[in-house]
């Protein structure tokens, strides 16, 4: 049962620059997240899930349609809203004037809360993104992952009940992506809600309850990971490569696959049985390949596409 009192969106639509619909960024999208799960929201650049999070923060405002958040319609009561909402932006806006734990002073201020009560808070949340060694620290000395471990912090300093993350893992190394993980893991267990955008799919696929894959502003699909990759793909992929895989591909390949795509010198196989195709492939010295589980990518990409988007 969706619980409307944490996020609830109806029938939003959004335009910029007019009523044609080369403009419509949002079109018709319904969705609602319930307490304690981490909400996904999936689609290529230009999608339109950017304007989605400022629309239900109530920093722009909808053409039509409801949002609710925790309980609090926007963007008539955002502000109210707002106090109870933590967010981790795509970039790392820190004031480079301040210190690690003067960034979460003066950030809990902008909600309030008095100054002692804070400065109880800073030693647990320095714990928990592993910058204690650091609370002294300009912004300047910190490395990528330690500015993002700081920024999802400062985003928990009101103690929110839910938090929006905007790609919060996008340019960070391997090691500093599996820590923001294991933290955001962390925050579900203590029953807080995350809404996620993210272009990375084993990041959502490791971290979604659910998820949703938006583009050209509509929802295209909803549903836990797995249950969305068994609905829409084959149950195994194999990926061919080499001089010899789109010929090879095109002929043996496409009559022994249920599905093919050819992407420049790869084919990828779409199968729920594997082996005729491994064995054909066992027989060609000019191609290489890998078997696999389909994925969420292998979803992402048969819904939106492989052309690029800017």
């Amino acid at each position: 049962m969706s619980d409307p009192g944490i996020l609830s969106v109806s029938h939003l639509r959004k335009s910029f620059g007019g009523n044609a619909p080369s403009n419509l960024v949002i079109d018709n999208l319904s969705f609602a997240l319930r307490r304690g799960e981490c909400y996904g929201l999936l689609g290529p650049n230009g999608a339109g899930k950017t304007t989605t999070l400022r629309l239900c923060l109530g920093l722009t405002a909808p053409d039509s349609g409801n949002i609710t958040l925790v309980g609090r319609p926007i963007p008539q009561e955002a502000r109210a809203a707002r106090l109870k909402v933590g967010v981790v932006p795509q970039g790392d806006n820190l004031d480079p004037d301040f210190t690690v734990s003067e960034n979460l002073l003066v950030f809990g201020r902008y909600f309030g809360i008095p100054d002692e009560q804070i400065l109880q808070r800073i030693p647990s949340l320095l714990e928990f993104s592993n910058l204690t060694a650091k609370k002294n620290a300009r912004i300047a000395e910190l490395s990528g992952g330690m500015k993002r471990r700081l920024t999802l912090a400062r985003a928990l300093v009101n103690d929110p009940d839910l938090i929006f993350m905007d790609e919060p893992t996008t340019g960070l190394d391997p090691q500093a992506r599996h820590m923001i993980w294991e933290r955001l893991k962390t925050l579900l267990s203590q029953g807080k809600t995350i809404f996620l955008t993210t272009h990375f799919m084993d990041e959502a696929e490791r971290l979604c309850n659910r998820l949703a894959v938006i583009d050209h502003g509509k929802m295209i699909a909803e549903g836990p990971p797995r249950a969305l990759i068994a609905q829409h793909i084959e149950s195994e992929v194999v990926e061919v490569y080499g001089d010899g895989a789109v010929e090879w591909g095109s002929g043996e390949g496409r009559s022994k696959s249920a599905r093919i795509e050819i992407s420049g010198e790869t084919v990828f196989c779409y199968t729920n049985d594997a082996q005729p195709l491994l064995e054909s492939l066992s027989a060609v010295q000019s191609v290489r390949y890998i078997h696999r589980p389909a994925n969420l990518e292998d979803l992402f990409l048969k819904l939106t596409g492989r052309e690029m988007r800017d």
